[in-house]
């Protein structure tokens, strides 16, 4: 993750920061994660209900909230959506889930989705029944308050409030550093997953075109898929990114949009190389397809041979199980050993042939 410079001039201080008031302990919901009040770039002690820390935060006129949820219901979410004011089109949206990458401003307030991924570790590419994992990040974000909605047990932001906790000179930006912060660690992801991926279509490129391999063109139909979901992913996060970089709303400041620019130069990489993967993916189809037609090809020259072979025994034996009584060399002493031997002769002779064309 690319820092932040000091920004501590965009906000000024409180009256009251040499105290800062330590609330009544408040037990989380299932729903809500975590939920900070964050002054000055410092995360303020104790635990707090969103609605005792929005009033803490307007009360000092300093300072905004982050409270992050998990999978809320509409009920669950409700509260929360009437203490920051969220529109109810956005609310439905992070509810429901399964949106795609976007970013909409509603009045004073920005709502923003990020697909998250995850790589799913395997055994072998072509053993595999899934490789990419896909959840959301629906981001909410106002003047003095981020609110997060995950969905997906793989999407956690743990690890980004603890770094921009122990970096102040971040937080002092604001709730937009938090916004930077969490599309900065989602690409960060695509370009491990794409890492990964790459790797996986190395070795699949490996074992297509090895002597003999046994590669199915159906796992090749399922990598192909997977990166399919990751280009769903990516794709159309680039408009939204350019557009915060571009100055779509004030709620950005200057100074972070040149770090929005950073994230979309980094998912303008991950997209090529995803670009890349559904390209080569289709050419090894396309080897495959062609490979097992030429096994097929090879299967069924063998087949011939083997049919030209057998029909001289076949031929011989039809013609001398006719039961006519006046036949070349049926009354012969040496007429059945003669037969077999013209048999054997012309079958190895066939046999030879086929060999040095390969068809053997």
């Amino acid at each position: 993750m690319r820092s932040l410079p000091s920004l501590g001039g965009l906000r000024g201080r409180s009256s009251d920061r040499g105290r800062p008031s330590v609330p009544i302990p408040v037990p989380l919901s299932a729903y809500v994660v975590d939920c900070g009040v964050y002054v000055e770039g410092t995360r303020l002690t104790g635990h707090w209900s969103h609605t005792d820390a929005v009033d803490e935060v307007r009360k000092r006129g300093d300072g905004f909230v982050w409270i992050g949820l998990h999978e809320p219901d509409e009920e669950q979410i409700q509260g929360v959506a009437d203490t920051f004011g969220l529109h109810e089109l956005a609310v439905e949206d992070a509810v429901h889930a399964h949106q795609r990458p976007k970013l909409e401003r509603y009045d004073n307030t920005l709502f923003m989705v990020l697909k998250t991924v995850r790589y799913v570790q395997n055994a072998s590419p072509d053993t595999a029944n899934e490789i990419v994992e896909s959840g959301e990040i629906m981001v909410f974000l106002g003047r003095d308050f981020v609110v997060t909605v995950r969905h997906g047990n793989h999407s956690g932001l743990a690890a980004v409030r603890r770094e921009l906790e122990d970096d102040p000179e971040k937080l002092r930006v604001g709730p937009a550093a938090v916004l930077y912060s969490i599309a900065d660690h989602v690409v960060d992801n695509y370009l491990e997953v794409t890492d990964h991926i790459e790797d996986d279509i190395d070795q699949m490129e490996a074992l297509v075109f090895a002597p003999r391999s046994r590669v199915s063109a159906d796992q090749i139909y399922l990598m192909k898929r997977e990166v399919l979901e990751l280009r769903r992913a990516v794709m159309p996060l680039a408009v939204p990114l350019r557009r915060l970089a571009e100055g779509y709303t004030p709620l950005i400041p200057e100074q972070v949009r040149s770090y929005f620019r950073d994230v979309d130069d980094h998912l303008t990489e991950v997209s090529e190389r995803v670009m890349n993967f559904d390209e080569l993916l289709t050419t090894l189809v396309d080897a495959t397809l062609a490979k097992i037609t030429l096994q097929q090809n090879s299967d069924m020259r063998k087949i011939s041979a083997w049919v030209a072979i057998i029909s001289v025994p076949t031929m011989v034996v039809g013609v001398y199980g006719m039961n006519f009584d006046y036949m070349p060399e049926t009354h012969w002493k040496y007429g059945y050993p003669m037969v077999i031997t013209v048999i054997l002769v012309a079958c190895l002779t066939l046999y030879r042939i086929f060999r040095r064309n390969r068809w053997l």
